[in-house]
């Protein structure tokens, strides 16, 4: 009985974020706890939910995750919250396959029975715009819409008459209309937006003004009411296997430059007896004591890439790691991280850890985009050939060269995307080594997790002889 709602939009670029953020500000100043969700493979978005909600914001992936894992963390993040909100992905409908529901918002609405707000560009929209939200809310019934908000609108008469539109039409009502720069300026970079901070671009000042924004242009009063008419949804939190294993301690790469993590990874692994060990590579000068396996995930490493040459004694600290012969994971920002070095766009050069054997480079345009299922050719940490894990890339660099056959070390990942192979060798490996630009969604596969782990104890173990 989770009251919830899912703020979708017609499509990317609606507003559907600002809103969801502006949405659980209001509720957070009213008093109630919200857990907030994120649809999609998006490490950005979710950091402006988890500050607005002072908790993690985790995200729901029909197509990388499925409807089992999906509806257990649905259920188990909700514990002690009031209500949820649910923040979509792209338009409703979009999603991996342009046949079927897979990976849209739509898919996840359906799987959770929660009520759509529907978000839409309303600028020089009139009658068109009861045209447009009538489309959505028929053209798959899956999927509930409950309500529309117009963004973008030009002023209190043009709310009228969307909402005069909307009512003749026996469509879903008006719960509000934003107008243009009605809701605070959030910051982008190539990537997306720029990674909430409370210390600049998130701390209280703004999150109150996302609040004003939402009582002053949305029914707050409806929007709630609308959350506690969602149906009863039987889901469980329990895993089939769950069981603790030989206690590890996992270091993990955590600032400025890498943050790009689901934060159910570290849940799962934390409940199977992984302890946490944050370090910076910016900042630190040794890695945190005792460490069984490594983790550097995305982020920016462009960005802070002077920083990191200049640090030295961390990238000492990491080549010596990576001779212990111990469990060593960096994934896209990571592996570049690892890379020789990185070219910037001015064309300076930025030396690195050198561990990979290959340089990187930064585009002015996206290099890869997409879902991405990964078949492992040869025995890895998360799993042992055959074993298909499934993913996302989002990055605007690549490497110079392909290490693969370079000093031992080979490509272990056949990858392909939603229709078709994807050339190109990925998942560099030596020993324990492995890096790739996949983000790949492990948490969902309890296979992996329990793999990695072993491997951090079979190297721990094979240290102390």
């Amino acid at each position: 009985m989770i009251p919830r709602i899912l703020i979708a939009g017609t499509e990317s670029g609606s507003g559907k974020t600002s809103l969801a953020m502006a949405i659980v500000s209001a509720l957070v100043r009213r008093g109630l706890t919200v857990q907030t969700f994120k649809i999609g493979p998006d490490f950005l978005d979710p950091t402006y939910l988890a500050a607005a909600s002072g908790r993690p914001c985790y995200n729901l992936d029909g197509w990388m995750c499925g409807r089992e894992y999906v509806e257990r963390l649905f259920a188990r993040s909700i514990a002690g919250a009031d209500c949820a909100v649910i923040e979509g992905v792209m338009g409703l409908f979009d999603g991996a396959d342009p046949s079927g529901p897979a990976g849209c918002s739509a898919e996840i609405a359906a799987w959770l029975r929660a009520p759509v707000i529907l978000v839409a560009n309303a600028h020089g929209m009139a009658r068109s715009f009861a045209a447009l939200v009538s489309g959505f809310t028929f053209f798959d019934k899956t999927a509930t819409v409950i309500g529309a908000i117009a963004n973008h609108c030009g002023s209190p008469r043009h709310a009228a008459i969307l909402d005069t539109a909307l009512k003749t039409a026996g469509l879903p009502p008006l719960m509000g209309a934003v107008p243009r720069d009605g809701l605070p300026a959030v910051e982008s970079r190539h990537l997306g937006l720029v990674t909430a901070d409370p210390l600049t671009n998130c701390g209280p000042s703004v999150l109150n003004a996302f609040a004003e924004s939402a009582e002053q242009h949305l029914s707050i009063d409806t929007l709630i009411r609308a959350m506690k008419e969602a149906p009863d949804l039987d889901v469980h939190s329990k895993d089939c296997d769950n069981s603790p294993m030989e206690s590890i301690r996992l270091g993990v790469a955590r600032d400025a430059a890498f943050h790009f993590y689901y934060p159910d990874l570290f849940d799962e692994l934390r409940r199977r007896g992984c302890e946490i060990a944050w370090f910076s590579p910016l900042r630190d000068e040794e890695l945190p004591q005792g460490i069984d396996g490594l983790y550097i995930g995305g982020g920016y490493p462009e960005v802070f890439a002077e920083a990191l040459s200049t640090n030295q004694a961390m990238i000492g600290a990491i080549r010596r790691y990576v001779e212990t012969g111990r469990p060593v994971y960096a994934e896209c920002g990571g592996l570049m991280y690892l890379s020789r070095g990185v070219t910037l766009l001015d064309g300076s050069h930025r030396p690195l850890c050198g561990i990979v054997p290959a340089e990187t480079r930064m585009l002015g345009r996206l290099s890869r985009l997409g879902y991405t299922e990964i078949t492992l050719v040869d025995d890895s940490l998360w799993g042992k050939a055959g074993d298909v894990v499934r993913g996302h890339e989002f990055h605007y660099s690549e490497l110079v060269s392909d290490p693969a056959g370079s000093d031992g070390w080979s490509a272990v990942y056949s990858r392909a995307g939603r229709s078709d192979t994807i050339a190109g060798p990925e998942g560099f490996q030596r020993g324990r080594v492995l890096a790739s630009y996949i983000h790949m969604h492990l948490a969902s596969h309890p296979k992996s997790i329990i793999r990695f782990i072993s491997q951090c104890i079979q190297a721990r173990s094979e240290a102390m002889v």
